[in-house]
């Protein structure tokens, strides 16, 4: 083999070395935080996986699955600031968990000026209703349902009206974030999180994915081709402010 075979025969195994390198990451990267940026169609977006149960400020137990916020919220400050990275979609197929972690992501979220659009699968219960509406645009998929129910505090709780007023100063932040984000009124939802008889020993409102639409509080009924089209529509149309 000459030099110059030589050389050509070294780059080309540099490169299959890189793209190696850059697939292991990817692969990694999925395993560790539920998280691609995929570069594939007509614009370059990420993913991002909102699953199981939000971990806060406690560390859940092994077996159980969670999306933890530390995790999130160094990638919501990534996109927004990547050059490369034009959309963000949110999947989300969660049981809820720590409120206020999940509010600080779904606040994040909601102040991006990158494009955003999230999709409902299987589950949003809980503090999962406001991450769905955080996103510029929202989808649910039909089969999917939606809980709706007043905060809850696990631990020690003191009987004070002080604890009264704390449950009902958070309600009222996720009430008002959530007809802030959606086309539900604060009123109707708080309506809906007190319902009897929907829940057994509780109270709450499950929404499937074609009352949630009707509700008002996600946008349209699609699955992830709709949601990932509409997402290039936000980004061709330079659209990062919600209507």
């Amino acid at each position: 083999m000459n030099e110059e075979n030589k050389n050509i025969s070294d780059g080309s195994e540099e490169r299959d070395d890189e793209e190696r390198s850059l697939a292991d990451e990817k692969l990694e990267q999925i395993k560790e935080i539920g998280s691609i940026t995929a570069a594939g169609g007509r614009h370059c977006i990420h993913c991002m996986t909102v699953i199981g149960q939000i971990e806060g400020h406690q560390i859940l137990p092994a077996q159980n699955k969670t999306t933890k916020y530390e995790h999130i919220l160094p990638q919501l400050l990534a996109v927004e600031q990547s050059e490369d990275i034009k959309g963000l979609i949110i999947l989300l197929n969660t049981v809820g968990g720590d409120v206020e972690a999940g509010l600080a992501i779904a606040e994040l979220i909601a102040g991006m000026k990158t494009p955003t659009v999230s999709l409902v699968l299987g589950g949003g219960h809980s503090i999962g209703v406001p991450l769905a509406v955080s996103a510029k645009k929202s989808f649910i998929v039909p089969s999917a349902t939606m809980t709706i129910h007043p905060v809850r505090m696990s631990g020690l709780v003191l009987g004070v009206p002080q604890t009264f007023r704390y449950f009902e100063k958070m309600q009222e932040r996720i009430n008002r974030f959530v007809s802030d984000n959606s086309n539900i009124s604060s009123e109707r939802f708080l309506e809906l999180s007190r319902q009897t008889g929907e829940l057994a020993t509780d109270v709450g409102t499950v929404l499937d994915g074609e009352a949630a639409v009707r509700e008002g509080l996600i946008d349209h009924l699609g699955s992830l081709s709709d949601a990932v089209e509409c997402l290039y529509t936000l980004i061709e149309n330079g659209d990062g402010i919600n209507d």
